[in-house]
């Protein structure tokens, strides 16, 4: 008895001590931190210090449209701010950033209001460092990152523009920031949690998980712990936006802040492409354009399915298929990218689709526009698409889309009704071929009026809709006075 009783006492002294050590290291690091802005403001520099936290801000995809809109926005209304870019992007310059920046998005900044703080840690939220557990690997990566971020500079303004959402009690509690976000897609949802009770095969479910009913139960007692922590950390945010209905109806679902809540849909440049000529006719060619980065949600092996399935239904049409060819455009990260568009290209091969499918990586903005021209069918296959940025581009730019019955393009984007028909949705391979047939067999009249209907529902997806709404969210916290 009496070892057990030195036992809990040990217990309580290692608790105790750890616990003292944690708040000792807590304020030191506060303390630490506080002293930037004292020095600041030493120095006459009253500015207030608005840092934006996009780690991948040279990437070129929808994200950073939504980044470098919202700078633009920030620039153009507020004078006494200086802007600050948190990126590990170490192997480019602060112009070869902005450079690719205004080429890929056709937009203009203002560049001697932008600095750049470089992080040398985003290694540690990258998705392969985490085989197992990834989404809380990832997730404390982050507040890893936050931490190098915050002893490099400590805002007064913190702006989340991709999603990392443990890194709010970092700038929150220990750097003392209003917190602002832009959440393109929560981290987890009851659709992931209700694919792997369902046992559905996934690139985020695998097969060993899918057919073992253990690893099953362990993935979904994990999946809701981890969703209690994400609507804690969530929470720490001041002014929330998220990108359509369906991120909103989750976000709420999980932070439980609807009054701080806003939907702002992401720009998409509708009235430069809604003014393109169409170059389709033109070419003997008929092109079926599919447009985002090369990721494994984007699901481009099932656009290749789909072109498959579709030779099947042509085969008694040679000609016609012998017209078609999908155009796969998107920009390559990293690495792992490139490797991904190979298998995708060996997959074609094995399709035998090489002749029909072509792949276009990290093209220009005008070679892009080129592409939208020459086309007629957009293809985007993406499940639970947070919103879909290409999908409304190809609409605007005079495409018929095709895309995935689920999120944005369901919820927000296009509509299937019968005399508002501005596009078609499907679930699987043999569906999106299908779509695509009945476009190609439609008359010329028919397709007409679904394009003239897409153009005409696009112009709530402005960059001039973003950035008065962008602007209105995030007044909350920058026109606070006792920032």
């Amino acid at each position: 008895m009496l070892c057990v009783c030195n036992l809990v006492y040990v217990l309580l002294f290692i608790g105790s001590f750890s616990l003292i050590s944690l708040l000792t290291i807590f304020l030191l690091l506060r303390q630490l931190i506080k002293k930037q802005k004292i020095k600041r403001r030493a120095n006459n520099d009253n500015d207030k210090y608005v840092a934006l936290f996009h780690p991948y801000c040279n990437a070129g995809g929808g994200g950073e449209r939504v980044l470098w809109c919202a700078i633009r926005a920030l620039q153009n209304k507020y004078e006494g701010i200086k802007l600050f870019v948190y990126t590990g992007d170490l192997e480019a310059t602060g112009k070869e950033i902005l450079d690719k920046a205004e080429r890929t998005f056709n937009l203009s900044l203002d560049r001697d209001r932008i600095q750049f703080v470089y992080l040398k840690n985003r290694r540690w939220i990258e998705a392969k460092r985490y085989p197992y557990f990834t989404l809380l690997g990832q997730s404390f990566g982050s507040m890893l990152l936050a931490m190098e971020a915050l002893l490099s500079l400590q805002p007064d303004i913190y702006i989340d523009t991709m999603g990392y959402a443990f890194t709010y009690p970092i700038f929150s509690y220990l750097g003392g920031c209003k917190i602002g976000c832009y959440t393109h897609y929560p981290t987890i949802s009851t659709d992931m949690l209700r694919r792997v009770q369902n046992h559905v095969n996934s690139y985020n479910n695998r097969s060993y998980v899918t057919k073992n009913p253990f690893a099953t139960w362990i993935k979904i007692v994990y999946y809701r712990i981890f969703s209690k922590i994400y609507g804690n950390v969530g929470r720490c945010a001041d002014t929330i936006m998220v990108n359509s209905s369906w991120t909103e109806n989750h976000i709420i679902a999980l932070w439980e802040v609807p009054y701080k809540t806003h939907r702002v849909y992401p720009p998409c440049e509708v009235t430069h492409l809604k003014n393109l000529q169409s170059l389709a006719s033109a070419h003997d060619k008929i092109i079926i354009l599919s447009v985002g980065q090369f990721r494994p949600e984007k699901d481009h092996p099932l656009q290749l399915q789909a072109m498959y399935e579709l030779r099947t239904m042509l085969n008694k049409d040679e000609a016609l298929w012998n017209r078609l060819r999908l155009m796969i455009v998107g920009s390559c990260r990293d690495d792992e990218d490139r490797e991904r568009v190979k298998n995708m290209q060996d997959f074609a091969k094995h399709l035998s689709l090489e002749n029909s499918v072509e792949f276009r990586v990290n093209v220009s903005y005008q070679e892009l526009i080129q592409c939208y021209q020459v086309a007629t069918i957009g293809l985007h296959a993406m499940w639970n698409e947070h919103f879909g940025i290409s999908v409304v581009d190809c609409m605007a730019a005079g495409l018929i889309m095709v895309a995935n019955r689920s999120g944005g393009p369901l919820m927000d984007i296009v509509e299937t009704s019968e005399g508002s028909q501005n596009g078609f949705l499907a679930i699987d391979a043999y569906d999106y071929a299908r779509c695509i047939a009945t476009i190609l067999y439609n008359s010329r009249e028919q397709n007409c009026r679904i394009r003239e209907a897409a153009r005409a529902s696009v112009d709530r997806f402005s960059e001039t809709e973003f950035e008065a709404g962008f602007l209105r969210a995030i007044s909350t916290i920058l026109d606070d006075k006792g920032n």
